[in-house]
């Protein structure tokens, strides 16, 4: 299990090689592939998967029953090519923006692909296709003979100083590239998945936030025990606010749902009581207690990697976990035997979000925030315990094995 996460890592450089790799998986396992723009035809017990804007894909099974989803992002941090992104001279620089909120330094002197789409014409209009560069580039450091207080704190400068070099003297991406009408390309960090600590317990990789979430739902989905309605969300745009047609902003997941209903014959009273009974699970990593800087840390909600699922809180609602969500969820990883944990934030540092309470301004579903312990998150390269995605899929799949009904006092769990 661990070496397919691995492999999923090391090639999903951006969210459509993510979803494409997830097609593969899913096909592999009997789902069949809709297509938004022509008729759904769903059989009871059937396996489906759905993708919008070739970044974000959307599965699921068909049963009996309330929904139980998991939602999750496909998009990392990264930097995105502009258009006209050659800067020629001496050096043929890349002209590139921030995508999400890096940690720009951690950027620099690493091997970065160019991984993306392109946009070509045809003779019957325009055809995406998923591209990654065979060659790598690098955005080089300034020397410390040259930046004698680079040590004393270093504020990359996100126009001059993030510009990875394409080649020496005076170059361009066609010749790389062909000629696409546009493109959504971007510089990605290319270092491989590995194992670290003496007893090899950690696993680093770049893309661990969130590609761990994604993977874990694709094979929690995938096993045969799942019972139910059953449904899982990989939407692109999270660490840019989701507010794309693709992301947790948009329909995408309202849609899918609508449309499952009226294809099991239901009418839009019917529908909306299902919904309200059904369950959700937010799933993004957490910060795990850090080991040089404990004092960042919660005083009593401190994740460790390796101390399985973070169940994350917030009283301003940046996470959509309630006392009832936090119980069901523990009800159900209880009875399975699953580890799991707590998160808040120090009460005087700012919370991140999640695309779950993104998603409930779509569609109003009772909601939990979890996810793994993991240090370093939105770097080029991140850390976890590579125990905790076993941890995880086996949490997931006791979510898809039981049945979940929200009731007006509490939960019904089977």
């Amino acid at each position: 299990m661990l070496n397919g996460f691995k492999e999923y890592l090391r090639t999903s450089y951006t969210a459509y090689q993510a979803v494409d790799n997830a097609k593969r998986l899913l096909a592999a396992h009997g789902f069949s592939e809709l297509s938004e723009g022509e008729p759904w035809q769903i059989a009871a017990g059937g396996k489906y998967f759905v993708t919008r804007g070739g970044s974000s894909l959307i599965a699921f099974r068909t049963g009996d029953g309330p929904f139980r989803i998991v939602a999750s992002h496909t998009d990392s941090p990264c930097l995105k090519l502009k258009e006209n992104p050659a800067l020629k001279g001496a050096y043929t620089r890349l002209n590139v923006e921030e995508y999400g909120g890096c940690i720009l330094y951690s950027f620099f002197d690493r091997p970065l692909k160019i991984a993306g789409r392109l946009l070509k014409k045809t003779d019957s209009g325009v055809r995406a296709e998923n591209f990654v560069s065979e060659f790598c580039v690098t955005i080089p450091s300034l020397a410390v003979h040259m930046n004698r207080d680079v040590n004393d704190g270093f504020k990359p400068d996100r126009q001059t100083d993030l510009l990875p070099v394409l080649c020496l003297g005076e170059g361009g991406l066609g010749a790389l590239i062909g000629d696409p009408l546009s493109y959504d390309l971007y510089c990605v960090p290319a270092a491989k998945p590995y194992e670290s600590g003496a007893n090899g317990e950690f696993l680093s990789s770049p893309r661990i936030d969130n590609l761990s979430s994604v993977y874990g739902s694709l094979v929690a989905l995938c096993d045969d025990v799942c019972t139910g309605n059953c449904l899982i969300a990989c939407l692109d745009s999270e660490e840019v606010g989701s507010r794309t047609r693709q992301g947790a902003g948009g329909d995408f997941l309202a849609s899918v749902l609508r449309r499952i209903a009226l294809c099991k014959g239901m009418g839009e009273e019917e529908c909306y009581r299902l919904l309200s009974r059904s369950f959700l699970v937010s799933l993004d990593n957490a910060h795990a207690v850090h080991p040089n800087r404990p004092e960042k840390c919660d005083p009593s909600n401190r994740p460790m990697p390796g101390g399985g699922i973070v169940i994350k809180g917030h009283a301003g609602g940046a996470y959509t976990t309630d006392g009832l969500t936090s119980a069901v969820i523990k009800s159900i990883f209880d009875r399975a035997g699953v580890r799991y944990q707590t998160f808040y934030n120090r009460s005087d540092m700012r919370s991140g979000g999640t695309l779950g309470a993104i998603s409930l301004s779509q569609v109003s579903i009772p909601s939990v925030d979890l996810g793994l312990a993991q240090l370093a998150m939105h770097s080029a390269v991140e850390t976890m315990a590579a125990s905790d995605f076993e941890t995880l899929v086996k949490g997931l799949s006791a979510l898809f094995r039981c049945s979940v009904s929200i009731t007006p006092d509490g939960a019904s769990i089977t």
